[in-house]
């Protein structure tokens, strides 16, 4: 599989030593306690703050229930890098090894079609607590609790690209009973992990051009929810902490997509789910941070799905960049950050997918670092007061302080590699597990 040359430079000798770390970091917590802003207690918070990583970067969305079907539903994974999981056994080995190079508390994404059954066709609407028997096994073994999602696409009946919403009965109440069933999986895992399970409902359902009724299905989806929502089912929303996710477009649904954000807002704000915000999933140049202060007016909590869309919903691996930082400065401003469920969802099969995950996962932990070390107090006191250049300047001189020598000490005291050390690691797995196909 390795398909990294022998001449490519280590990186480990690019970064500092423990000594030059902890001298950075002594000089970097002095300036910032001149802005009253303690480093040591921001890392203790930040620490305990968990960010979910979604499986389905390890295989490019393909699943463990037919591995070799093609990915269908408007998703598309573009690329041809050697070394995908293969199986569950692969996937959550390199799951775990991507998770190991990153600080802070973790957590692990699956989707439904992740179940494994022995090699027997389990119809969706039939899966089980047991059909993710390892998944938990390996959660309870390595203290990684599990957030869940049914997965409607990529199946003969979500061909159409209707589901929740099909205008067929038979199809429409299939998909149904998919998501009362994956429902009570996650129930399943909140049990076993002794903490709650989110579990997010994204469907494809839309139109590719012109629909004569934009009606009909949203009533239709309306419906499908408030069976699956039913309290009749017996579900403890304690553990089961139900989601929903809109979309603008996608591919197949550039003109009409029937969970559009203002169905899922009205939707969530009148039942007992909340609203999942994918930082991909608006306009090119829409933005989801100025949306937080506003949804948790109402609603006590809110998911929010960490991506980086480049012209389109394309779910690029997630960077240190300005969205992803405003992001988690406007958790931080509205003293807001336990209110948010923080998961990633990308999916990159160009490259290293160790390599995806980790970048993605450490560009996260960075942003919410940077967020919890930001002058909130002070900045809301100068706009009070009719101090904007105080408040603008005060935000630039922010954005030269010595941050990178805190997440340094910060990753060195959560024992993970401290700069680029970590592709070294990356790269030194690349060959050990030697994947050729």
């Amino acid at each position: 599989m390795n398909a990294i040359t022998n001449n490519t430079k280590k990186m480990k000798n690019k970064t500092p030593s423990t000594e030059q770390v902890n001298e950075a970091y002594a000089l970097a917590k002095e300036l910032y306690s001149k802005w009253n802003i303690d480093t040591d207690a921001v890392i203790e918070k930040v620490k305990n703050i968990p960010v979910s990583a979604h499986c389905w970067q390890g295989d490019d969305v393909r699943g463990l229930e037919s591995p070799d079907e093609e990915l269908s539903g408007g998703i598309m994974a573009t690329g041809n890098y050697p070394g995908a999981a293969r199986n569950g056994e692969e996937l959550r080995a390199d799951m775990l090894k991507a998770l190991s190079l990153v600080p802070g508390k973790k957590r692990a994404n699956i989707h439904a079609f992740y179940c494994e059954t022995d090699g027997q066709k389990v119809e969706r609407d039939k899966l089980k607590p047991e059909h993710f028997a390892k998944w938990m096994a390996w959660s309870k073994e390595n203290n990684i609790p599990l957030d869940f999602n049914p997965t409607y696409f990529s199946h003969p009946t979500a061909a159409s690209g209707f589901t929740l919403s099909h205008a067929d009965d038979e199809i429409r109440n299939y998909w149904i009973r998919h998501g009362i069933e994956c429902r009570k999986i996650a129930q399943a895992f909140a049990e076993n992990q002794g903490e709650p399970s989110v579990i997010n409902f994204w469907i494809p359902d839309g139109a590719k051009d012109s629909p004569a009724d934009r009606w009909a299905p949203r009533a239709r989806l309306k419906n499908s929810y408030d069976k699956i929502f039913d309290p009749a089912h017996g579900i403890d929303t304690s553990k089961c902490i139900d989601a929903v996710e809109c979309k603008l477009f996608g591919i197949g649904s550039e003109d009409y997509v029937v969970g559009s954000h203002e169905f899922y807002m009205g939707y969530s704000m009148t039942n007992n789910c909340i609203p999942c915000l994918d930082m991909g999933h608006f306009h090119p140049t829409e933005t989801i941070h100025d949306k937080l202060s506003a949804v948790l007016q109402f609603k006590d909590s809110v998911l929010m799905h960490v991506s980086r869309p480049i012209r389109w919903d394309s779910d690029h691996i997630v960077i240190f960049n300005d969205d992803v930082k405003n992001v988690f400065l406007e958790l931080v401003r509205g003293n807001a950050i336990d209110k948010a469920y923080i998961a990633l969802d990308f999916f990159d099969a160009s490259v290293n997918r160790i390599g995806a995950w980790t970048i993605g996962l450490r560009a996260s932990q960075k942003a919410l670092l940077y967020a919890a070390l930001d002058p909130s107090a002070l900045l809301k006191e100068l706009e009070l007061a009719g101090d904007g250049a105080g408040k603008l300047a005060v935000m630039e001189e922010m954005k030269t302080l010595p941050f990178g020598a805190v997440w340094d000490y910060y990753c060195a005291q959560q024992n993970v590699p401290v700069g680029a050390g970590w592709i070294d690691d990356m790269r030194d797995y690349e060959k050990e597990v030697n994947r050729t196909s």
